[in-house]
């Protein structure tokens, strides 16, 4: 990530608290766990809440992750409550024996705890729903601090918790992500903003791009940025098969209509390089483009094993447009669902243009969807060929203007390489639905192969 204005920060509201120095307000995160030191869980945690608050003009300024003893648990949240104007806490509010989190907390805030029968009733009827029975543990998640405020987690039995203090606040939520994520977004986000900690809304503009790297984008762009001056700060952020730039305006010298006009701007500059504004995924850019275009959508994979489909299922509404997905990665699989004739195959090979164009026409045919994705390639040494080495990935796309492939080389591990083909596959499509939609020409398609 590069800034080209690094010593400008995004707009945070000032929390008013004498002792803790700054602008805005510090927030400092503990995320708890031995599976996460042990590295048996992935800490998503981070990378979640700090985009989250990101987004809302603040820096996390410290993070740290720490084990379940109840010492290590007391010294960290204590150094931070010293320090910090928020604290979020994640992890450790569950019903076992190695869920230690609020009682350290409490021996540091001097609360105690206290039983909450409204909590107590929600765990139950969650077990009820799911036809379980609760076992007594499960009452040390009802617990909360006195003078505290309980969080109810809808997607779990351990509820997060909320500590104003001496105009500090504390947030403690529980660690699985399906939990945490809709909690945070739904109940920690809006309460912060209430008390002034975050801003409202968001505290930049975002541009999502793909098909160009991070310094050509800023050699591309910069005579255009460069007319704000001082009033702009631009950040630029790499990401697998995109670069997102962030536009602000600190001193408030632009305001949301001069950044909206300035990212206007670049968008026209960029053509198909542009994504979107905010934070869609590729595959939510695509399907709005399909939905707006009334066209559907069907996929095979051979190489990516599922990951193509996975991506437009994890969309809401998918239904709409998304008519399926073929998962042939055997030669039989490919002839008998697929329809790809056998002579193919023993001509050009599973790994082939003439190959990738039968499966997206096959797959097409098969659920009678407008367009055909498909994807095949060798992600491992044990199948390429000198001719075709591990990294060589063949895309194919039927359409309703006509049918075409496009050769790729990824060098790399398997999950890079099966990842990579994903994201080229997906932005291949969204731009040929851009040309669609303004009605130009297959003739563009310099770089791709035709398959007649």
């Amino acid at each position: 990530m590069a800034s080209r204005n690094p010593s400008a920060s995004p707009p945070a509201p000032d929390p008013g608290q004498p002792g803790h120095g700054g602008a805005g307000p510090r927030f400092e995160l503990l995320t708890l766990g031995d599976e996460l030191l042990l590295g048996l869980t992935a800490n998503s945690h981070l990378t979640f809440i700090g985009a989250q608050l990101g987004r809302r003009g603040v820096q996390l300024a410290r993070h740290v992750t720490i084990d379940d003893r109840a010492d290590v648990i007391a010294a960290e949240f204590r150094a931070a409550w010293e320090r910090a104007d928020v604290v979020i806490i994640t992890g450790g509010l569950g019903p076992t024996c190695d869920d230690r989190t609020r009682e350290a907390i409490a021996g540091v805030l001097g609360r105690r705890l206290v039983y909450d029968p409204a909590i107590e009733q929600a765990i139950a009827e969650r077990f009820a729903r799911f036809g379980r029975k609760m076992t007594s543990n499960n009452l040390k998640q009802a617990y909360k601090f006195e003078g505290g405020e309980v969080l109810p987690n809808p997607n779990g039995t351990a509820p997060g918790l909320w500590v104003e203090q001496n105009r500090q606040v504390l947030v403690m939520l529980p660690g699985p992500p399906v939990e945490l994520q809709p909690m945070f977004i739904e109940q920690v986000l809006p309460r912060l903003a209430t008390l002034g900690r975050l801003a409202e809304g968001e505290a930049y503009l975002q541009i999502r791009t793909a098909g160009v790297g991070e310094s050509a984008l800023e050699t591309r762009l910069q005579p255009t940025l460069d007319r704000a001056g001082d009033a702009l700060n631009v950040a630029y952020c790499a990401h697998q098969g995109r670069v997102d730039l962030r536009l602000s305006s600190p001193s408030g010298g632009l305001g949301p209509a001069g950044l909206r006009r300035l990212a206007d701007e670049c968008a026209e500059l960029l053509g198909e390089d542009f994504v979107c504004f905010g934070h869609d995924s590729a595959a939510k850019v695509v399907s709005d483009l399909l939905r707006a275009q009334e066209k559907t959508l069907a996929v095979a994979e051979s190489c990516t094993g599922g990951l193509l489909a996975g991506a437009f299922t994890d969309l809401c509404g998918a239904t709409k447009v998304f008519r399926g997905a073929l998962i042939c990665h055997g030669n039989d699989a490919k002839t008998q669902v697929l329809g790809v004739p056998e002579c193919l195959l023993t001509q050009h090979g599973a790994v082939s243009a003439e190959c990738a164009v039968a499966m997206a026409t096959g797959v097409a045919e098969a659920l009678e969807a407008d367009y055909g994705l498909a994807v095949t390639g060798y992600t491992g040494a044990a199948d390429c060929t000198p001719d075709e080495p591990t990294g060589t990935i063949y895309l194919g796309l039927h359409s309703p203007h006509g049918a075409w492939s496009k050769k790729l080389n990824y060098p790399g591990p398997r999950a890079m390489v099966r990842e990579r083909g994903l994201t080229a596959a997906i932005d291949w499509l969204r731009r040929e639905l851009v040309r669609a939609a303004r009605g130009q020409v297959a003739a563009e398609r310099l770089t791709q192969k035709t398959i007649q």
